[in-house]
């Protein structure tokens, strides 16, 4: 009887810490520009947590002067998303809905706002791409979006290209 208890503990245990499969087979976020100093930035993220983000502007480092939009690319980096965050992500995606949300949020009579671009690639094949001027389409799409824009600050990047 104890090995028995045992071996439905360990199960148990076991089955626990393995992290359920993602619905999403391909995550990309697109920073676009607006009249300032905002990243321009694209990340695509992998199921296996693996992403690289191509850096354009003001990803890494801070715009000051106009002389910084002159400057060159800041290049590709890469990184292994640390699995906590990844789960957030997940966790936050699902939260959205996305099949239902629209596929494009904003006001194109304000001329000075980024746009977000959030395209994902479900693991059925099919995609969900939403267009968010000014990125206040909802709030929880919001916190996507920042969230991803802090994977820029919280895991460790290493360029592989300029």
């Amino acid at each position: 009887m104890k090995y028995i208890v045992f071996l439905l503990s360990l199960v148990f245990v076991v089955s626990c810490a393995t992290t359920n499969p993602s619905n999403y087979s391909k995550i990309e976020y697109n920073a676009e520009a607006c009249f300032g100093f905002c990243p321009i930035f694209k990340i695509t993220i992998n199921p296996d947590r693996t992403a690289v983000i191509d850096a354009e502007r003001f990803t890494f480092t801070e715009g000051r002067s106009k002389d910084d939009f002159s400057g060159p690319k800041e290049g590709i980096f890469k990184t292994t998303i640390k699995q906590a965050d990844y789960n957030k992500l997940i966790s936050l995606l699902d939260e959205l809905n996305l099949k239902n949300l629209n596929s494009y949020y904003g006001n194109k009579n304000i001329t000075d706002l980024p746009t977000a671009h959030l395209r994902i690639t479900f693991t059925d094949g099919s995609t969900k791409h939403i267009e968010d001027y000014g990125k206040g389409g909802t709030e929880k799409l919001d916190e996507v979006y920042t969230f991803i824009e802090e994977l820029r600050k919280t895991q460790t990047w290493t360029r592989v290209a300029k």
